[in-house]
């Protein structure tokens, strides 16, 4: 009687695998890139014009930080000092009557940039009936249909999936928009991200993709979280393209605002910008920030500041000091003005708990 067949005999029987191609035997895909932006040439009033925007913020959220001190502001304050040239330099790219736009937490500096009342933000802080959102959306929650500005939003990486729907909508009904979604380097690793990324190539969406790196997320370092830190790359096995920018430099935002657009505005799906940036408080009011030494800080400030910078420009187009200190002094009355109009403004009145509000019928 012939003797069984183990299964170990029966696979050593089968033919050898044939060997996994290498990768230069598999063909390339057959996908355009990008060309490398260029840095922004600016006339002297748009780059005043940018010097004006970033300075209007970094006052504002100083301001905002004060306010939050004395107990005017509640909740969570993610203030946006710091990263002032990414908001700046990527908005003054769109066009504010199509373009939409959709951030998460830290949205003060966004909406600043969009050019909306530093009045109605602030009152929005302190919970005023006079705020862009009623006084409801707080610090985090800011919203406004009129600008096309949609959020503000808490849920870490949510925002992304909401501009997807955003940049769906603009291809849907053909109105030539282009959707602009923020989020971070924590973000950066939130599954839906991907999900996102991935219908948006598939459907050749027109949306950037925005990836505010600034450096830290909550308190851990991108190096330690994150298994690839270039955070550009993410896109790859999506077939979105990448790039990554000195985010603390505006006229580098700018020229890759304009790179993007034109690629985005071409039907040619979306696209990934990594900002290279760095905040220089805590991820909100109420972190110490003591996983990174003061002195890293301050060498940030002291060679990387994105105001400092454009102000060096300026000062090389004949923009002189006094005229830097009139503009900074117009700045600081109207911020001051803004936070004068948020403590005289009343609070909401009880009723408006039942305003506004989404009832769905089963």
């Amino acid at each position: 009687m012939a003797r069984p067949t183990t299964k170990s005999t029966a696979r050593a029987s089968k033919p050898a695998p044939k060997p996994v191609a290498e990768a230069a035997d598999l063909p390339t895909p057959n996908r355009e890139r990008p060309a490398d932006p260029e840095r922004y040439t600016a006339s002297k009033a748009e780059l005043l014009e940018f010097y004006r925007q970033m300075m209007l913020i970094r006052r504002f959220e100083e301001r905002a930080g004060q306010l939050y001190g004395l107990g005017l502001i509640g909740g969570f304050c993610h203030l946006y000092i710091g990263q002032e040239a990414v908001a700046v330099g990527l908005q003054s790219a769109l066009d504010n009557d199509k373009d939409s736009v959709i951030t998460g937490y830290r949205d003060h500096g966004h909406m600043l940039a969009y050019g909306i009342d530093p009045k109605i933000i602030m009152a929005e802080l302190t919970g005023r009936q006079a705020g862009i959102s009623k006084g409801k959306g707080g610090s985090m929650h800011m919203f406004s249909v009129e600008h096309k500005f949609y959020g503000g939003h808490g849920i870490v990486g949510a925002q992304v999936s909401l501009g997807t729907g955003l940049a769906f909508k603009h291809k849907y009904s053909a109105d030539g928009g282009v959707c602009m979604a923020y989020f971070g380097d924590g973000a950066a690793n939130q599954g839906q991200v991907y999900e996102s990324m991935n219908m948006a190539e598939l459907w050749k969406l027109p949306i950037i993709f925005v990836i505010e790196n600034n450096q830290y997320a909550m308190g851990t370092s991108v190096n330690r979280a994150s298994a690839e830190d270039q955070l550009y790359r993410r896109g790859e096995s999506f077939r979105v393209p990448g790039m990554q920018i000195d985010g603390m430099d505006v006229l580098a935002v700018r020229g890759a605002a304009e790179e993007a657009l034109a690629w985005v505005r071409a039907g040619k799906g979306p696209i990934l910008l990594e900002l290279k940036t760095y905040r220089y408080r805590g991820h909100s009011m109420s972190d110490p920030a003591k996983y990174r030494t003061r002195e890293e800080v301050q060498s940030m400030k002291d060679k990387s500041d994105c105001i400092d910078l454009a102000k060096r420009e300026l000062e090389a187009l004949g923009v002189t000091e006094a005229e830097l200190k009139a503009l900074e002094k117009d700045i600081r009355q109207k911020v001051a003005e803004a936070a004068d109009f948020a403590e005289q403004s009343p609070e909401p009145d009880p009723a408006e708990l039942y305003t506004d509000v989404l009832v769905g019928t089963y």
